[in-house]
């Protein structure tokens, strides 16, 4: 599976739950709202990655943290479909300037 599938199957789901949350509690979320999803998932990655270092107790923290980074990887891809990122090249423009700023200040 390439970026550009893995981000039709998150708008896919993204899709389902749109149709789930207006079933049940008549909105949709909006970009805002996805973004604080996001951010609430980042956080129980953060103390996932703390239980993972033993400073939390957390019982099958590997599953936890495969489970967490695909969510957080979803709020990604569903994002830079509503903002119409093609994150495929801003993923390697980015990777590019990281990589001659890291080969400039190596080479100083």
């Amino acid at each position: 599976m390439d970026l550009n599938d893995l981000q039709n199957r998150a708008i896919e789901i993204r899709d389902k739950y749109d149709e789930l949350n207006k079933a049940k509690r008549g909105i949709t979320w909006n970009e805002q709202q996805l973004m604080a999803g996001f951010v609430g998932d980042v956080g129980d990655l953060s103390k996932i990655i703390m239980a993972k270092h033993g400073l939390r107790s957390m019982d099958d923290v590997d599953t936890k943290l495969a489970h967490e980074l695909s969510d957080c990887l979803w709020s990604i891809l569903v994002l830079a479909s509503k903002y119409n990122v093609n994150l495929e090249q801003e993923f390697q423009n980015t990777m590019d300037g990281l990589d001659a700023r890291i080969d400039s200040e190596l080479a100083a």
